[in-house]
């Protein structure tokens, strides 16, 4: 009875010494990321004083004198190009605070600043691939096609409206 109780305490010793650390990387890296940071959870992004949240796919920036996390840029910020700008890899920060180091990010990066030259993780959105799926209209002036609709103060002839009231 002895030795099942040691071998038991040696088993189960055993099995609390096996543990296993998993670094999962939740989020996948944008596009207009720089390449070769898989690994970065945060960008500071010194042209617009924000962060950038990988994991959570996230920016976060001060708003009033309070960080906040959104899934887009503020509206003053939506015609920034993410492509072009500049992008720090925070690497000096492992929380969920970023902004604990912004008096230093915004003091190392100021507005402007360029580092080391950047390749992005994937190519920049075409804007004509885009346009071109758009449909198009038939008659080329670029106005709706209103062809069909009566031009005048003709009265309704029982044309296009319910008289039912």
């Amino acid at each position: 009875m002895k030795k099942l109780g040691i071998a038991l305490m040696l088993l189960m010793s055993v099995f609390a010494q096996a543990q296993v650390s998993i670094n999962v990387n939740i989020g996948t890296p944008p596009n207009w990321g720089p390449q070769g940071y898989d690994d970065s959870r945060y960008y500071y992004l010194p042209d617009i004083d924000t962060y950038y949240d990988v994991n959570q796919s996230q920016f976060i920036y001060d708003n009033n004198g309070k960080w906040v996390r959104e899934n887009r840029l503020p509206s003053k910020y939506r015609q920034y190009d993410l492509y072009s700008g500049y992008k720090v890899v925070v690497n000096d920060y492992k929380g969920d605070a970023p902004y604990t180091y912004h008096t230093k990010h915004r003091s190392n990066y100021p507005k402007g600043y360029q580092g080391p030259p950047q390749k992005n993780r994937g190519n920049k959105p075409d804007k004509a691939a885009k346009q071109n799926n758009k449909p198009k209209n038939q008659n080329g002036n670029g106005k709706k096609d209103n062809s069909n609709k009566s031009k005048g103060n003709s009265k309704d002839k029982g044309h296009g409206h319910d008289d039912r009231h």
